[in-house]
């Protein structure tokens, strides 16, 4: 080999182990977390209310935590597709449709089950759920957790979701505007909204979530496959954070209405109403909703809402938590 050949091949090799080597260091100084205005997601307001992001992270070098908001799932997973998250509180059915699409991405976390409801304006009598029949209900877009769910409903009750009710996609706001201005007969929607509809006369829930499917996957932490494999500590200390904000939430239920009335200038009854109506809880354990994610996958694909099922591997990276767990 000529001599030029080698000095370029050291160069090569140094090149490899600076590159190595940075990568090896912790070159990651700012987080993009994405969440939703919702009670399901408080764990992750109370760990930023209290300054436990910035303060846990900080050791791993991260200086500064940005915060995205988003109406609904959607245009959180494509933000995420995009490259411009880190970490997403987002429904599991939304999660799923990305990671089907291609998100590398994973589901590190659960943050709820239930806590959505169907709720109907006061103007229709409800016994069954064919009375439904015939009416518009708003909800969140196609491949949300509330259009999978309303969807596989209405078909264990007989209804067919595309002929004998007219399903609306809207986002939690246009959704309550919609109900309250008569535009649609119901709404089904995670909390606060409902609450929200009840506190102005505009609706009482009929169905919660709970009872379409009991104990259903809902919101779920989602962390970048990139954070995954070049941060494990990273990804660790957050799944750390997000058990230590949600057992605080569970511990003090009215400080996290307040939180949450405080984040979103949501009135704080309002915030306590629907805290103490809804069929929701905040949970940290993957097994938890491991089979409903799976299932939810599985009616997506049914619904042709993605190409083919995924499994729980395609899904969960439960490595993190059950590391944390087992230092406890």
């Amino acid at each position: 080999m000529k001599k030029s050949g080698i000095f370029t091949l050291t160069l090569l090799m140094v090149g490899v182990i600076f590159a190595s080597g940075c990568a090896a260091s912790n070159d990651l100084t700012e987080l993009n977390i994405g969440y939703q205005p919702s009670t399901h997601q408080i764990a992750y307001m109370t760990a930023y209310e209290k300054g436990w992001w910035q303060a846990d992270l900080e050791p791993y070098g991260i200086t500064k935590i940005n915060e995205y908001q988003f109406p609904t799932g959607a245009p959180e997973m494509q933000a995420m597709m995009a490259g411009n998250l880190d970490v997403a509180y987002v429904g599991a059915a939304p999660a799923i449709t990305a990671l089907s699409g291609g998100l590398d991405a994973k589901i590190v976390e659960p943050v709820q089950i239930n806590g959505s409801s169907l709720v109907l304006r006061p103007e229709y009598e409800y016994k069954s759920p064919q009375d439904l029949k015939g009416l518009k209900i708003a909800t969140f877009p196609a491949a949300t957790i509330q259009d999978t769910l309303l969807r596989e409903w209405l078909k264990e009750n007989g209804l067919d979701p595309e002929k004998d009710v007219t399903i609306l996609g809207m986002t939690p706001g246009d959704a309550v505007t919609a109900i309250s201005a008569k535009q649609v007969a119901a709404v089904f929607l995670p909390h606060p909204s409902p609450a929200v509809i009840e506190n102005e006369g505009n609706g009482r829930t009929i169905v919660q979530s709970g009872q379409m499917e009991a104990n259903h996957s809902c919101c779920v932490l989602v962390v970048s496959g990139k954070l995954i494999r070049e941060h494990p500590d990273i990804v660790e200390q957050i799944v750390k954070t997000h058990i230590k904000a949600t057992e605080y939430n569970q511990a003090h239920v009215d400080e996290a209405a307040q939180i949450y009335s405080n984040k979103t200038t949501e009135n704080l009854e309002t915030v306590r109403k629907s805290l103490k109506e809804w069929d929701g809880r905040w949970i940290t354990d993957p097994t938890i909703i491991e089979d409903s994610a799976v299932n939810y996958s599985n009616i997506q694909h049914e619904l042709g809402y993605i190409p083919k099922s995924l499994t729980r591997d395609e899904i969960f990276d439960t490595s993190f938590y059950e590391k944390v767990m087992s230092e406890k």
